[in-house]
Order: C-alpha cells, then sequence, then structure tokens
C-alpha cells in the first residue's frame, strides 16, 4: 500500500500544520495532528495514554508557546484518539455525536476490564495493548458537539470538520485544513496497516474515501502509519471493496462468518499488518447482509481475532 515515509514525533507539514507521528507500528500507536494560527492552535486528537499524550504535549511545546491550543477535535471514539483528553482539558474539545456515543460506551474503565479477562480475547488484548498505561485516566469528554460538518477559526485559519460516519466507528470526523492543502484522516486511513471496520456500513467508509480524493490535498495524515497522499486512500479504498465482496460471495454460499475469515486470500493485501482484523470486517459485512445477526462485544471479537491470527490446519 502507498505511502511517504516520515519520522517519529513533530513533523512540520508546511503553512502551520503539523503531524505527531507514533514512534513504533502496532495496535493503539496512533499519529495525531496540530494545526496553527496567530497566537492559537488546534490539537487533532490526544494519544492512547497520559505517558505518550505528556510526551506529544512537549514535543509539541516548541510550537504552542507561542499559539496556544485553544480547541481539541477527537477524530472519532476508540481510546487511543481521546484517552489522553484531560491533559488538554482547558481546551474546548470538540467531536461528532457519534464520537460521543462511542466514548459513553467504552472508556477507560471497560479497557481495563478487557485487558484483565482470563478468555481467549482478553489475553490477545493484553498481548497487543500491553505497552500501554491505563490507570490514572479519567475520560474527559467533548464539551462541543457538532453534526454533519462545522467551521472553526483557529487564529485566522480556517478548518473544516467533516463527520462521514458512521464508518470506521459510529462517528469519524476528517479534519481538512484548505489553506495547507492537508487533511487529517483520523481511523479512515490506515496506512501501512489493515483498516478495522468496527461500526460500518462499508459504503459509509467508501463515500468518505471518496470524498478523500475529491479534497484539493497533497497531504493525508492517516490515523496510524506514515504520512500518505491520496494513493494510500484509493489503498484502502481497494482493500475494503475487495474485503466486502469477497465477504459477501461466502455468506451466499451459506458459509460462517468465521469460517470465511479464514477462508479468504487477501491477494496484494496479505503485506497489511494487523491482518487479522479481517475477522472483525467479515463480521460486519455479515452483519449489514443479516441485520437480525447479533453484534459481538468487545471479549468476543478479540477472540475472533486472536482465532484468525491462530495457525490453523490446512491454511
Amino acid at each position: 500500500m502507498a505511502s511517504v515515509l516520515s519520522p517519529a514525533g513533530r513533523v512540520d507539514l508546511g503553512h502551520g500544520c503539523f503531524a505527531w507521528m507514533a514512534d513504533a507500528a502496532g495496535w493503539g500507536m496512533s499519529n495525531a495532528g496540530l494545526v496553527t494560527g496567530r497566537g492559537a492552535s488546534l490539537l487533532v486528537d490526544t494519544l492512547f495514554d497520559l505517558r505518550l499524550t505528556r510526551a506529544m504535549l512537549d514535543g509539541l511545546a516548541p510550537v504552542t508557546e507561542d499559539a496556544p491550543i485553544s480547541a481539541v477535535v477527537n477524530t472519532h471514539g476508540n481510546g487511543d484518539h481521546w484517552f489522553g483528553n484531560q491533559l488538554v482539558a482547558h481546551a474546548e474539545i470538540i467531536a461528532a455525536r457519534g464520537t460521543l456515543t462511542d466514548m459513553r460506551q467504552v472508556g477507560p474503565a471497560e479497557m481495563r476490564a478487557l485487558i484483565a479477562e482470563e478468555s481467549t480475547g482478553g489475553r490477545f488484548a493484553r498481548r497487543i495493548f500491553g505497552r500501554f498505561e491505563y490507570s490514572g485516566i479519567h475520560g474527559r469528554l467533548p464539551n462541543r458537539i457538532f453534526e454533519g460538518e462545522a467551521v472553526l477559526d483557529i487564529g485566522g485559519t480556517e478548518v473544516r470538520l467533516i463527520d462521514v460516519g458512521p464508518a470506521h466507528s459510529t462517528g469519524d470526523t476528517i479534519v481538512h485544513v484548505p489553506r495547507a492543502r492537508t487533511v487529517y484522516t483520523g481511523d479512515i486511513v490506515f496506512a501501512g496497516s489493515t483498516p478495522v471496520v468496527w461500526h460500518g456500513p462499508f459504503a459509509n467508509w467508501l463515500a468518505a474515501c471518496d470524498l478523500l480524493l475529491r479534497l484539493d490535498v497533497d497531504t493525508v495524515v492517516p490515523g496510524h502509519g506514515p504520512v500518505a497522499t491520496k494513493d494510500t486512500v484509493r489503498d484502502v479504498r481497494d482493500y475494503l471493496m475487495y474485503v466486502h465482496q469477497q465477504a459477501s460471495a461466502r455468506f451466499t454460499a451459506g458459509m460462517p462468518a468465521e469460517d470465511a475469515a479464514r477462508d479468504i486470500r487477501l491477494g496484494r493485501f496479505a503485506d497489511l499488518d494487523e491482518s487479522e482484523r479481517l475477522a472483525v470486517n467479515v463480521h460486519t459485512v455479515y452483519r449489514e447482509l443479516d441485520p437480525e445477526l447479533p453484534p459481538l462485544d468487545g471479549p468476543r471479537l478479540f477472540h475472533r481475532m486472536a482465532d484468525l491470527g491462530s495457525p490453523c490446519p490446512g491454511h
């Protein structure tokens, strides 16, 4: 999948825009962003724990000393994009309505419960999230909710917020800075790793990719992975289309979702990291095609991924 290598930490994108890039790959290692204007700045997302968020705020300090953070946008309700909110509680915290719904359903307490479970799903969660520290996190929720679109003035810099969800999650916000020809996509774009469709429908995510491709932008800051271009957006779109087609064919053939996930061959997408997310994506397709299929809670979803990531005879 096409992407442009970028260093970790603070990356100057030009025109007053910065990215804060994760220093390692893997589950929960998310990116953030900073948009500056005259005497003010907008932070795009906080990180999965307080240690990471403090390090980010320290790393951004040379910029924010002259342009203090006056507003924060949480692109969606997964903890790796908002659990550090308490460290920027002085600012206005903005999110889409669907994002707030997700935050209220899965906060720090639910994450602590998941990784404490003595189950296949719990053990898998501990393995992938063991690098993070969830104690001491108080779920600071947004204090401004928007629906559809919103336009912010950050010290004279126009910033457009567009809720393209439900897709990856119940609410997914992209942050577009027209003057800088830059967009922060949250988890609508994964660069080099497997997109995960927690919510869907797939059609909304595909429409979000089409919207990104129509924007007059050169720089795409994904939720995970290196700074990218529109080529990576196309790759994400291609993956989603392929998985939906493959899962739909197996649903029509009467194959159970778990078997379908094991049966699908990923072809040119086989080298993506975290390929076990296919188990979640297939289940989401099946729920689209059969709305009476019950949803799986967090432990069972992680159980499915753990099973898919385990060796299976004949596969």
